[in-house]
């Protein structure tokens, strides 16, 4: 009992160190004058939907991404624990290196372009990074392996048996993966993008490193750090932080409602 109220204070604590801070703006106006100010102010209010298009599009893809390459792996076969490892290999590198890879690899004058040109496929190199285009991609690259491995999971939770069964009765594969595998899957897939956006909702290295953070990608991570500590705003720092854990529990809540529309209970398996 006792750790588990250490590490529930561990949680709780900046939360509401973070949310008191935010209800002290320094320049006056009242408790709420620095949510007034997000609000009001269109530079500081459209960060939300640039958070948004980029959060949003990145769980999605990595979430459909994994589904059919978790679903090939799902049974054991030699070599799957190597093929898994070099899936979830850019993990282990970290933003900053897959970052600096994606400057080598899709700038002016990386190996995509050159590539590209020296091919005659194309005359003048592509601006495939320092935009919103080069953030994505690395959070779909970062943020892959992560779907991939709870959606390989859910999968190997549920009981092979019930596709056997279906398939002694005649069913295809394209009708076990409609009716028996996605139905029992969706609910564990609901899970997994809530965590995939809320790691790509709070995007910062990348935002800064592959894009361009004074315009289509000033996300509210990037403003919250240059008003805590550029403009030494700490509160209104404070404030943009609760904003964004504010949107997030809006986009998890929903999920989770929509959630509960499907199947909920066991897989039959080991899950």
């Amino acid at each position: 009992m006792p750790a588990v109220v250490v590490i529930g204070g561990l949680f709780c604590y900046p939360f509401i160190y973070g949310l008191g801070l935010s209800l002290q703006p320094l320049k006056g106006g009242g408790m709420f004058a620095d949510y007034r100010r997000f609000w009001s102010d269109p530079f500081f209010r459209d960060t939300t939907w640039i958070t948004l298009k980029l959060g949003l599009p990145a769980a999605l893809i990595n979430v459909a991404a994994s589904v059919p390459v978790a679903y090939k792996l799902r049974r054991p076969f030699r070599g799957k624990r190597t093929l898994t490892a070099i899936l979830v290999v850019p993990i282990t590198l970290g933003t900053v290196l897959t970052a600096e890879g994606l400057l080598d690899f899709l700038g002016t004058s990386g190996w995509f372009n050159r590539i590209l040109i020296n091919a005659h496929v194309i005359s003048q190199p592509l601006t495939l990074v320092h935009n919103y285009w080069g953030v994505l991609a690395s959070l779909v690259i970062t943020g892959f392996p992560f779907a991939f491995l709870l959606t390989l999971s859910y999968l190997s939770g549920i009981d092979p048996s019930l596709e056997q069964a279906a398939a002694t009765l005649g069913a295809d594969w394209k009708a076990r993966v409609r009716h028996i595998t996605m139905p029992l899957l969706v609910p564990g897939l609901a899970i997994t993008f809530c965590l995939s956006f809320v790691l790509a909702f709070s995007v910062f290295p990348s935002a800064q490193l592959v894009g361009d953070p004074t315009g289509t990608t000033h996300v509210m991570s990037v403003e919250a750090y240059r008003q805590a500590f550029e403009q030494y705003d700490f509160p209104m720092g404070s404030a943009l932080a609760m904003v964004m854990a504010a949107v997030m529990l809006v986009v998890v809540s929903i999920v989770m409602a929509v959630r509960t529309l499907f199947y909920r209970g066991a897989t039959g398996g080991k899950g």
